[in-house]
């Protein structure tokens, strides 16, 4: 045995032992069809990317329509109970191997890269699928990868073939119905809290709104006095220089060396990220110099701008440098004593400047914004002690704000780890249903 089926010495007796073929009456490669007709002869297409994960159903809502030919659509045809398997695919994050159940009325397939895995006669397709996820978190989907090129095609017959032990029909429904009402009721709790980081995430747009409007309501909870001075109109041309990003030459890129370039990629709401990074030979092809990044400098990525936290968009810091500033990428950097940058940023964050390029936007398949529309930015301009008071109450209420979405992200990892180790408990014997007992049910898993 591996150490993955070790489990199996100490399954209860009286369950069989034996293989996950066992478990499976047949496994078809699906079909990916053809162009639907107008005649409405189609069917819908499950893809990897119609799997809810975390319910482990497919999803119908966004599968294609597709045309499979009449006489080769009942060797694909999908039937309530059936899984659908995702045999190619994944990634380095999302391995290959996930199965989700199908519970649809609407005629559909699966697509190529998936199979089609019908239940034998005396196992409950829900039971099937918490054994399949309970596989696939134990690495068995991850053993029988088989990876020549970029993507990972999954050997069934190597999966098909990982011992494991399983009860008989009557015991795999109690399960599985155990399993469906805890995991639903995680789900809620799951759902609840994705409620409340979108409700800190509208709290905070209402005040950064608020706030750079000059909303007296908003500047007292910052704890801003205004002192009654007048707000002026600033337009971002006229105070900050708005830089869009250099067109470097095809030639001069390096794997490793040199300089980074900072591209939309690297640029998300509030921070910097170099997983993806592309270098320059600076030394060979030198850059102008108002392309080089410095500290403090503001930039904003341009290509598809619009995220539910906001505009991606962050401030250059040391430990990003040295870096250069690429096509796509805008940086501002101010030109005017009268203005605090960070109170720039706040009222590019504000929906006032959203609303007012949203509509402008150019690019057909890509919409970005340009130079122009940056620089033509109006707002609200108070003093500058105002302006440095409300950036302050903002970066205060901004960081409670990531703080308890931190903690919320990790409440959710927690709940997932937890569903996880109950499934697998609970298909594996270690955990009893019927009298909601078991040994080292989260074992590795803080609460």
């Amino acid at each position: 045995m591996t150490g993955a089926d070790q489990w199996i010495r100490s399954a209860p007796a009286h369950w069989t032992r034996g293989r996950l073929k066992n478990l499976v009456a047949s496994s078809a490669n699906g079909t990916w069809g053809s162009d639907p007709v107008e005649d409405g002869d189609n069917v819908r297409c499950v893809r990897a990317a119609d799997f809810d994960r975390v319910s482990r159903r497919a999803d119908l809502t966004n599968a294609p329509l597709r045309h499979v030919e009449p006489s080769a659509l009942p060797q694909h045809l999908l039937r309530p109970g059936d899984l659908v398997l995702e045999k190619s695919g994944g990634g380095e994050k999302q391995p290959v191997g996930m199965a989700v159940l199908f519970t649809g009325t609407e005629a559909a397939v699966s697509s190529n890269f998936c199979a089609r895995v019908q239940p034998s006669a005396d196992v409950d397709s829900r039971f099937l699928t918490y054994v399949f996820a309970a596989a696939y978190g134990q690495g068995l989907t991850q053993a029988a990868i088989k990876q020549t090129t970029g993507i990972q095609n999954l050997d069934t017959g190597a999966f098909f073939a990982s011992r494991w032990a399983f009860p008989g029909k009557e015991e795999q429904r109690r399960i599985a119905d155990f399993l469906d009402a805890e995991t639903a009721r995680m789900d809620r709790i799951g759902k609840a809290r994705e409620a409340q980081a979108v409700l800190l995430s509208l709290m905070l747009d209402q005040l950064v709104d608020g706030a750079t409007a000059g909303d007296a309501e908003t500047l007292e909870k910052l704890g801003v006095d205004s002192g009654g001075a007048e707000w002026g109109l600033g337009r971002v041309s006229r105070l900050c220089q708005v830089i869009p990003g250099y067109a470097f030459p095809s030639e001069g890129f390096l794997d490793s060396g040199g300089i980074r370039l900072l591209r939309g990629i690297n640029v998300s709401a509030g921070e910097t990220s170099w997983d993806e990074t592309v270098r320059w030979d600076e030394e060979k092809t030198p850059t102008p110099q108002r392309f080089h990044l410095r500290d403090g400098d503001l930039v904003i990525g341009m290509d598809r701008p619009w995220i539910s936290s906001g505009m991606r968009m962050t401030f250059i810091s040391r430990k990003d440098l040295p870096a250069l500033l690429l096509q796509r990428v805008a940086c501002l950097r101010p030109k005017s004593a009268e203005v605090d940058m960070r109170y720039v940023y706040w009222s590019l964050r504000s929906s006032r400047f959203r609303q007012a390029v949203e509509g402008e936007l150019t690019g057909v398949s890509v919409p970005h914004l340009s130079g122009d529309q940056i620089g033509g930015f109006t707002f609200l301009l108070p003093p500058l002690s105002t302006q440095r008071d409300i950036s302050d109450g903002l970066s205060t209420y901004s960081a409670r704000i990531r703080t308890l979405r931190s903690t919320m992200s990790r409440q959710a990892e927690l709940l997932n780890e937890r569903r996880q180790a109950l499934i697998t408990a609970a298909v594996t014997g270690r955990f009893d249903v019927s009298t909601a007992t078991g040994r080292d049910l989260t074992e590795g898993v803080s609460a």
